[in-house]
């Protein structure tokens, strides 16, 4: 496999960010896992506050111009997405929904995505279900089986994060793994195509077979 492309899309508005925060270690569990895989990927982090006046101006001209122009093609190009965002009324926020509303349709269609997102406290955990997850469903990309949030006492105190960051990470660096075709390590063995337990080959008999079969005296 060649080096996949993972491209990090943080719609943190604060500096320091704990969005920005939890996007790196995400990044960070991911290129372990890859790693571990045998698989270099690369990574490129944008910043939505950074391009804030940029999409405002694109909304106002229909020209994405400088950075974001830079970010959007980076997005088109990417093999996949790791996206986090604040929480904001029970939602992403309105920066990070701007931002996608640009991407060109088509775009993301088959791409894997990780989501994540930040909060004041765990109520908003849904958000990653009843916001998230239907935003990039419906922008047709692949969405890793489980998202992470972080609400503010995460940081630096709750044990649990790590792990479900780790858990995420895992199963998203699958889904990379699986979609883009891994390549075994030098010097092993390609690795058997997956087929799922206790599943056997599906055979299709003629329709002229089943008749003589039942067929009494054939």
């Amino acid at each position: 496999m060649s080096t996949p492309s993972i491209v990090v899309v943080t719609a943190g508005l604060g500096e320091p960010s704990t969005t920005a925060l939890l996007g790196e270690n995400l990044s960070e569990a991911t290129a372990q896992t890859l790693a571990a895989a045998g698989v270099e990927a690369s990574f490129t982090q944008i910043s939505l506050r950074s391009l804030a006046t940029d999409i405002t101006n694109h909304y106002l001209t229909g020209f994405p111009m400088g950075k974001l122009a830079t970010a959007l093609d980076q997005v088109r190009e990417a093999d996949a997405l790791i996206v986090v965002s604040p929480v904001f009324k029970a939602s992403y926020s309105g920066l990070f929904k701007s931002f996608w509303d640009l991407v060109e349709d088509g775009s993301l269609a088959g791409k894997p995505v990780l989501i994540a997102a930040t909060g004041g406290t765990a109520r908003h955990s849904l958000m990653l279900e009843t916001a998230m997850r239907p935003l990039f469903s419906y922008l047709k990309a692949t969405v890793a089986p489980s998202g992470v949030f972080a609400a503010t006492d995460d940081f630096g105190s709750d044990r649990n994060l790590a792990p479900r960051v780790t858990k995420a990470a895992t199963e998203f660096a699958q889904l990379v793994l699986w979609t883009l075709g891994s390549a075994a390590p030098a010097g092993q063995a390609p690795a058997a195509a997956y087929k799922a337990p206790g599943l056997e080959a599906l055979t299709v008999t003629p329709f002229e077979e089943l008749l003589k079969r039942n067929t009494p005296g054939t």
